[in-house]
């Protein structure tokens, strides 16, 4: 098992704590925009938000080079996605029924899925932790 400093793991901390907004962020927003734009019956906006998320959920996964990257991210998204499809008191949706809910529900779940498995599963530590290795002399046996 690898022993990291407390700076490493603070910044390990941080960058998850960041996806995780990210991941709140978008859903925040897509949320309220996936509807908005529609081509005949294609919603244009839903997709390109499932693109989006799937694209930010495996970039997450592999520059923190775990799936955990992915999945804190997902995390995000899911915690407030969820909330937005349950109906209030008073009747409003903010993921309603409908091709443009169901594409950007469905479609999500099925992008954060798809991210999780392509990311790598376990690595020598993100991107952020692992220093630059030093020049090594090439040595000719």
């Amino acid at each position: 098992m690898e022993h990291r400093s407390q700076a490493e793991s603070a910044l390990g901390g941080a960058a998850y704590g960041m996806l995780f907004v990210l991941g709140v962020v978008m859903a925040v927003v897509g949320g309220f925009t996936h509807p908005t734009w529609q081509v005949g019956v294609i919603p244009v906006a839903a997709i390109a938000w499932v693109l989006v998320l799937f694209g930010v959920c495996l970039g997450a996964g592999r520059l923190m080079r775990a799936r955990l990257g992915a999945m804190v991210t997902a995390l995000g998204w899911l915690l407030v996605t969820m909330p937005f499809t349950l109906e209030l008191g008073m009747g409003d949706l903010v993921i309603a029924s409908g091709p443009p809910g169901y594409v950007y529900l469905y479609g999500g779940l099925l992008a954060l899925v798809a991210a999780y498995l392509l990311s790598p599963s376990s690595g020598g530590g993100s991107w952020l932790l692992r220093g630059y290795p030093s020049e090594k002399p090439d040595v000719e046996a």
